[in-house]
């Protein structure tokens, strides 16, 4: 991305609690390769204009974790601001809701929307409230960052108005990632077509490498869907089998947290997990 997004009407809004007073917290160490990490990170999100030098009474750190094949990604511990943001109640859609709709799809294409959370700006005058701190100096960014408390309700709600009429009829919609369905290939071209005429004329753009176009067996938010099947994927059971000893509480809200995203494919799931809860 080489521009800031626009402004539209969903843009995240950070609304403090009544008497929420600014905080901030203390910089991490980072190992050397974090260290490069972290450089790049702000050079490329200055040069875009993504975030600028802050005096902001507010100050989140920075902490990194592992993506896949040992990439790092630079994220900001939001967890105070959060805690003195009003929620957003928009509702994150269940898989199980997603999928009912799949029944009689016979060819499926997936869309990745690239930069993600970046596509949406943070609301004019709340940008303070968001900023991070660094061994290189304090920033604040101009775009809506994962880990904001918010960030997931106002990317579903942005996503789900743009594709409103098409919902559960050839569009499926979770976060950033699109599933189009259809029962022909004739329509399958005309309803990939709109799709794609909707996010350019939003300015969403899609990650060519992480998308599949026109096949009759697709993977989606870790299922397996063909037609007349959705069934969780092999690797996906093989990492809930391998799952490390959970040592603490966050360990087992994580290992929760990944599990109940599949719960509807175990047979008694909520029982089992009752004593973790």
């Amino acid at each position: 991305m080489t521009e800031l997004p626009p402004h539209h009407p969903f843009d995240i809004s950070i609304d403090l609690k009544p008497g929420a007073t600014p905080r901030h917290g203390p910089i991490y160490s980072v190992s050397v390769r974090e260290d490069e990490e972290l450089k790049k990170n702000i050079n490329n999100q200055l040069a875009v204009g993504h975030i600028c030098p802050s005096k902001s009474p507010m100050a989140s750190p920075v902490i990194f974790v592992k993506k896949k094949y040992g990439k790092l990604r630079m994220c900001i511990d939001y967890r105070k601001l959060n805690d003195m943001t009003i929620k957003n109640a928009y509702p994150l859609q269940l898989v199980k809701d997603l999928l009912i709709t799949l029944r009689k799809a016979k060819i499926f294409t997936k869309l990745d929307l690239r930069w993600g959370y970046n596509l949406v700006r943070i609301k004019e005058g709340d940008e303070w409230k968001a900023a991070f701190k660094t061994k290189y100096g304090l920033f604040e960014p101009l775009v809506m960052q994962f880990g904001l408390a918010n960030a997931p309700a106002v990317f579903m709600h942005f996503m789900n108005e743009i594709f409103r009429d098409l919902l559960g009829i050839t569009v499926v919609v979770y976060m950033d990632d699109i599933l189009i369905f259809s029962e022909t290939e004739e329509e399958h071209v005309n309803h990939v077509s709109e799709v794609l005429r909707r996010l350019k004329e939003n300015k969403l753009y899609c990650a060519m490498e992480k998308c599949t176009f026109h096949v009759s067996e697709i993977d989606y938010l870790g299922l397996i869907i063909a037609p007349g099947v959705v069934k969780v994927d092999p690797a996906k059971v093989t990492k809930a089998v391998k799952w490390d000893t959970p040592e603490n509480v966050t360990d087992i809200q994580s290992f929760i947290g990944f599990l109940n995203f599949y719960g509807d494919f175990i047979e008694g799931f909520r029982n089992i997990a009752k004593p973790l809860y």
